[in-house]
């Protein structure tokens, strides 16, 4: 990247965020018993709590959950960006309660919860300056992610919050289908293969990419400074393998360690390697097929921290009603935990809640009953 380049992202984040306050020195609540070497190093003691803290819980959820199969029902059905923004008039997650959601977590055995603040259609759980496509700009102006961050500190609980960072199929600027041809990793999902051109989609050549993570490196400011999460959580890694060379990683990740010194950064299986741990889906060693580039960062985070991502519904993340009466059952949980012990592994397990928010009941009466085994 060149020092032209550099410079112009570093100057458009800070006047995305030039008014915010900084984190304050207080110790969060998940940390209690690492406060003196989170006085010393906070990044440190995050990943000792981290390493330590074996399970947490997973939520995909957003407008997408009005339709009920799944996070990817934008992609999949390929359903027009115009027609799919109309979804934002209907949200109404009138049962997600935050402080509900975090005693049972609490109750499961859990010590951390992982919110997608923004999946890859771009709707935004969150209080952002960079989008209007968001659940304080719906009937709901509800701000989710500010919900559940005071629920989890009340408790004890690490906040981490998953963000789309190499997937959006409503940014205009977002790489074409054409252009994720274009890399050593072919790669189908830059866009819905719609049958007919979205006016909304402007990319034409690499340079109008820069708009695209100038709005992704405000957000990510966005939701560091406001929400101070654990971890945030990046995704999806294949959006990455495809053209790494769009993204500026190693700024993306000087951006993020600026703005919080504490936070911890996971991006899958790993980009560069410089990350704090893995996240395979399912299996320690599953590795996705990403060329070279993902060969390296994999051999570098040999070692690290791992957190095996499980969902309790047989397919997809975000709620899907064709998965009824297949949810993952309590011996399920319990054997997950235990082949995840077997690699020192976290186990983050998802539930997809339903359209208004409430925990789907399967999923709840299950992870009660883990943590009833759990204690006993």
């Amino acid at each position: 990247m060149s020092l032209d380049r550099r410079q112009f992202f570093h100057a458009a984040a800070g006047a995305a965020f030039a008014g915010c306050a900084q984190p304050t020195s207080d110790v969060p609540s998940y940390l209690a018993g690492y406060e003196e070497l989170y006085r010393r190093d906070p990044r440190a003691a995050t990943k000792k709590w981290f390493d330590e803290a074996r399970f947490g819980l997973f939520m995909h959820y957003g407008v997408y959950s009005q339709l009920a199969h799944g996070e990817w029902v934008q992609f999949r059905e390929k359903i027009p960006v115009a027609e799919y923004g109309k979804l934002k008039d209907s949200f109404d997650p009138k049962a997600f309660d935050a402080e509900g959601i975090c005693d049972m977590a609490v109750a499961a055995g859990m010590k951390y919860v992982n919110l997608t603040a923004r999946h890859h259609d771009s709707f935004c759980l969150f209080r952002t300056n960079q989008s209007d496509f968001t659940s304080l700009d719906s009937p709901a102006r509800r701000d989710l992610v500010q919900e559940l961050a005071d629920a989890c500190a009340k408790r004890g609980l690490g906040l981490c919050l998953y963000y789309s960072y190499a997937l959006d199929w409503r940014h205009p600027y977002f790489y074409s289908r054409e252009a994720s041809q274009q890399g050593e990793v072919q790669w189908d999902s830059a866009r819905p293969a719609y049958d007919e051109p979205q006016p909304e989609y402007k990319y034409e050549k690499e340079e109008d990419f820069t708009k695209y993570l100038n709005f992704v490196h405000a957000q990510m400011e966005e939701i560091l400074h406001r929400y101070r999460p654990a971890v945030l959580w990046l995704d999806p890694i294949m959006g990455y393998y495809s053209r790494p060379d769009l993204f500026p990683i190693e700024l993306t990740y000087e951006i993020i360690r600026k703005a919080d010194p504490g936070v911890l950064i996971c991006f899958k299986q790993g980009a560069n390697g410089d990350e704090d741990f893995v996240a395979p889906e399912r299996e320690p060693r599953a590795h996705t097929q990403g060329g070279s580039v993902a060969l390296a960062a994999w051999e570098k985070n040999k070692g690290k921290k791992i957190e095996i991502c499980e969902t309790l519904q047989p397919k997809v993340w975000g709620y899907d009603e064709r998965d009824h009466g297949q949810h993952r059952t309590p011996d399920d949980v319990m054997r997950m935990l235990e082949h995840c012990d077997g690699y020192k592994a976290n186990l983050l397990l998802n539930t997809g809640p339903l359209p208004d928010g409430s925990i789907h009941p399967d999923d709840r009466a299950t992870l009660l009953e883990v943590g009833r085994r759990l204690r006993a």
